[in-house]
């Protein structure tokens, strides 16, 4: 084989060019050995007779659909040499009963379709392979996402396959404009992504930056998928927590975002997909926002804002009123600490944060049967007996406990995570120079959102800065606008 694969070979066909022979004993040969048939039982090749003329057909196992593939064999083989069309080309035309069919002669992207589940068929003395994308994969069913759920809206989520969550948006949008472009992605994985946007509303220098860069990406594989991808496509300031990415598993969302102009990138094996170019406005906003009325929508949106600053202020501002109790007024003297402190409280603060953390990694390999009853033991036990021992005070458990639930009130994972890095900042800031410590902290808050950038290089706070009074009023209040009016 390896004297083969150097020269010119018979029929025309040349491995230094990658094209394929017109000899199938050649093509054959070639392939066992590139997608190793003999060592891969899920690898499957058959000789067959197609028209008086040997053909073989390579396929994956549990990638085709069995019924349609027994069917068109059927087809193949009834074939008499009078209908055998003279090329790959007239025979893709009129002798394949099926739709999605195409011709290649290149090995590379012969190879990929195959592995990707395409049923690839070579006939002896054809210049072309005939891919036919009769192709399935596993997939589980599109049910409302676990994570992200609406009060009201649709209850249909995205899946691991990039087809079906394409369709769900184009089931949303049936307009012309809709353009789904794809592109692969790493050495090995070759990972379909999929770009979503409409061509009339998008940011165009923005969607050819952002096409450049993926197709320039040097990676082996998209091993994280999403993530892999989103350090791919912004590899600066990577210190900074606030998210650049808005990330949804609602096709609902997905789409009102198309509309508004962003881009969506559908990754496969992914059930989410991510929305950009995203400020601090996008992130915060919810599908719940939009199923209700503006009144309604407009507190859920303005609810969560201030119960999301509220877990990164109430910590800290408990321990400054700790270390000077002259500044709380008579009124609220009932917030001071009462039982013997022997913990300092800025250790029991950040003590109580890795244990929330501790809690939700066990929530999530904890199984369905035992959570309820290991719920209510780490209640009992981290909760009234954590107290009793002397290792919290029940006033920083109380404030830890609104601090836990309240950062479920956001949807964005990262975006609850950037406020807890900065509540650390500020609680050790605090313990440390007092006031000015706890301002310092504020004020590092502050600049780390206003100094945070959109993948797109824009303001990661506007409508703020730069200030747009009428785009804010909208950001903030739910206003009865329609997608097409301009950002």
């Amino acid at each position: 084989m390896e004297s083969k694969s150097k020269g010119t070979r018979r029929g025309g066909g040349d491995i230094r060019r990658g094209n394929i022979a017109t000899s199938l004993e050649e093509n054959m040969q070639y392939l066992n050995q590139a997608l190793g048939t003999g060592a891969s039982f899920d690898m499957i090749y058959r000789v067959i007779q197609v028209g008086g003329k040997n053909a073989c057909m390579y396929l994956i196992d549990g990638f085709c659909k069995d019924e349609l593939m027994q069917k068109m064999l059927q087809y193949f083989m009834d074939m008499t040499p009078e209908e055998m069309p003279k090329s790959a080309h007239e025979m893709s035309k009129k002798n394949i009963p099926y739709v999605e069919v195409d011709m290649e002669e290149q090995w590379e992207k012969i190879i990929y379709s195959i592995l990707s589940g395409v049923f690839a068929l070579f006939i002896d003395g054809y210049d072309k392979c005939l891919l036919i994308d009769s192709r399935t994969y596993p997939a589980r069913s599109v049910s409302e996402p676990e994570k992200d759920k609406a009060l009201r809206g649709s209850k249909d989520g995205f899946v691991e396959t990039v087809v079906f969550n394409t369709a769900l948006i184009r089931r949303r949008i049936r307009s012309t404009d809709l353009r789904m472009e794809m592109f692969q992605a790493g050495e090995s994985s070759k990972t379909d992504i999929v770009l979503c946007y409409m061509d009339s509303r998008v940011d165009h220098d923005f969607l050819e930056e952002l096409k450049e860069k993926i197709s320039h990406i040097q990676v082996d594989a998209l091993t994280m998928n999403q993530e892999s991808l989103a350090e791919c496509l912004f590899d600066r300031k990577w210190f900074n927590p606030f998210p650049k990415f808005k990330y949804t598993e609602r096709p609902d969302t997905a789409a009102a975002q198309v509309l508004e102009g962003d881009v969506v990138i559908l990754v496969d094996n992914s059930p989410s997909a991510m929305i950009t170019p995203t400020s601090i406005f996008d992130i915060v906003e919810e599908a719940d926002d939009y199923y209700f009325p503006p009144i309604t929508g407009t507190y859920l949106r303005l609810s969560r804002f201030i119960i999301s600053l509220m877990t990164y202020f109430v910590p800290p501002l408990f321990l400054l009123l700790m270390q000077n109790p002259q500044w709380i007024p008579e009124g609220f003297r009932f917030i001071m600490v009462k039982e013997t402190t022997n913990i300092p409280l800025l250790w029991q603060f950040l003590l109580l944060e890795l244990a929330i953390d501790g809690l939700r990694l066990a929530a999530v390999n904890t199984p369905n049967m035992l959570s309820t009853p290991l719920s209510v033991m780490a209640a009992l036990v981290l909760g009234e007996f954590s107290v009793n021992s002397g290792w919290f005070n029940s006033e920083v458990m109380l404030y830890m406990a609104f601090v836990a639930i309240a950062s479920y009130t956001q949807q964005n994972y990262e975006l609850s995570y950037a406020i807890k890095f900065m509540r650390i900042i500020n609680l050790i800031l605090t313990q440390i120079f007092g006031l000015y410590g706890f301002i310092g902290a504020v004020v590092f808050f502050a600049v780390a959102i206003v100094s945070n950038r959109t993948v797109s290089g824009k303001s990661y706070v506007y409508p703020l800065i730069p200030f747009n009074p009428k785009q804010l009023l909208r950001r903030l209040i739910r206003c009865r606008l329609p997608y097409s009016e301009e950002k």
